[in-house]
């Protein structure tokens, strides 16, 4: 599909709210790309175009579920769920990163995937980079290999990306920037 076709369905189906969760913060929310089944399904084919072979699809909570299942069920692979501190039992890796408007931290389940699986992060929007540069360390120290990392919407004066960059050289695909 014809990367204007997928813009155009991301916007859409993509609401914007001033000032959420905080003053000065413009919240982008895809419910209605999620709830609209060919929007979703064209969005989850074009998220993995390209990282070539990979073994699993990373989904970071929570938006990151509905994406990362979506793309894995559509390409035939499974889902490892990286989740927010607290939220899974025994033992886990946990990794801290600030945010935007806070500091967070996330948590995963080491043994979930064989050491060495190739694996690409899927995400809703790409900031600041501290969320998924926080999951990238988390794949590291787990022992998997990031393909690459994929995100619908890509804020780019926000810097995310440079952020990530430096951390890795998997490639990093935007469907949407803004």
């Amino acid at each position: 599909m014809p990367e204007t076709d997928i813009a155009a369905i991301i916007r859409g189906g993509m609401t914007e709210t001033p000032d959420f969760p905080q003053p000065g913060i413009l919240f982008r929310d895809l419910s209605g790309l999620f709830a609209d089944g060919p929007s979703l399904r064209a969005v989850a084919g074009a998220l993995l175009d390209g990282f070539g072979e990979m073994d699993a699809v990373v989904g970071v909570e929570a938006r990151g579920f509905v994406l990362g299942t979506a793309a894995a069920v559509n390409a035939g692979l499974g889902m490892l769920a990286v989740r927010k501190a607290g939220k899974l039992p025994g033992d886990v890796l946990t990794e801290s990163y600030d945010l935007e408007y806070g500091t967070a931290a996330l948590q995963v389940h080491p043994d979930t995937l064989p050491a060495g699986s190739r694996v690409v992060i899927v995400d809703d929007v790409l900031a600041t980079g501290g969320t998924l540069a926080a999951t990238l360390r988390l794949m590291e120290r787990a022992g998997w290999r990031v393909v690459g990392i994929a995100v619908v919407i890509e804020l780019v004066d926000l810097g995310g990306r440079a952020a990530l960059e430096a951390l890795t050289d998997a490639p990093i695909e935007a469907l949407l920037t803004l």
